[in-house]
């Protein structure tokens, strides 16, 4: 993209201005990555998916995403720095049942995982406040909040598990079950199945899924860095044309990538691992 831009008031591109700036960002404390298998995770099912349940014993899992995330980060307290970071992930799945006369019925369910890791994340005794650009803020009544040392963030990225087990289990198995009930899962995302979630005590659903997922712990700092005046960009932007609506397609650029397969790196030395935590 560098190639499209030139500072401004400069239209030659080999000129520019370079200085010394002082930037307000994160830094990544401490890092980790995982690769977690949740066996037999109980699925929760709407009435609708229930009663698909006690007619059918041939269901498979066609999809999962992560539809949220709940994250919270506690101090460890003998190991001064340290932070346990309790990962929640609420799995939205699709499923589809075999029904009588040779017919499919899809439905979805929620399945919940919980993960923990520790990580470092120094201390820090400053209380950050940022003005909120509100106009009305100098007339505005705070908010009562609890007094709060500055903790650091915890960052989560996961890709949509892998679907590895389905199973329709009987009401006296045993299963690695979270102990959450269909009451505790937040409302936004049960209003996404488009009906409530129903408590069953029949027959139940359980799946194992596989997760790869990066976790960081970040503070804010300061930095001095090297940096050039704003680039304005010297493409112009591409606006359709109503006369001709294919005008725009033919300027975009064939995605070559899309159709190669990613190269083959081998993983002999792979040596990660857990990264230092339970779960």
């Amino acid at each position: 993209m560098s190639e499209n831009r030139f500072p401004c008031g400069n239209t030659d591109k080999n000129i520019t201005k370079n200085e010394t700036v002082c930037i307000d960002t994160n830094r990544v404390l401490d890092s980790c990555r995982d690769r977690d298998c949740f066996e037999d995770v109980k699925v929760l099912l709407t009435g609708f998916g229930n009663e698909i349940l006690e007619h059918t014993t041939n269901i498979r899992a066609k999809s999962a995403h992560i539809c949220w995330t709940q994250i919270c980060i506690d101090p460890i307290k003998f190991n001064r720095g340290f932070y346990t970071v309790n990962i929640k992930f609420y799995v939205k799945i699709c499923l589809e049942a075999c029904m009588c006369g040779g017919r499919s019925q899809e439905f979805e369910g929620i399945a919940v995982l919980d993960k923990k890791v520790i990580l470092y994340g120094s201390e820090s005794n400053v209380s950050i406040f940022k003005s909120s650009g509100d106009c009305s803020d100098f007339c505005k009544v705070p908010e009562p909040c609890e007094y709060m040392k500055n903790v650091p963030v915890a960052i989560v990225e996961a890709v949509d598990p892998i679907i590895l087990n389905a199973k329709v289990r009987e009401p006296d198995d045993i299963c690695n079950c979270c102990c959450c009930c269909c009451g505790d899962i937040p409302r936004g995302i049960a209003g996404g199945l488009g009906e409530q979630l129903n408590d069953s005590n029949g027959k139940f659903l359980t799946v194992s899924l596989g997760v790869f997922s990066v976790v960081r712990i970040v503070r804010p700092a300061q930095y001095l860095i090297n940096a050039s005046e704003y680039c304005v960009p010297d493409k112009i932007c591409i606006s359709n044309e109503e006369d001709d609506p294919c005008s725009v397609f033919r300027s975009m650029a064939f995605p070559t990538s899309e159709f190669c397969p990613p190269d083959f790196i081998p993983t002999h030395n792979d040596k990660h691992g857990k990264c230092g935590c339970g779960n």
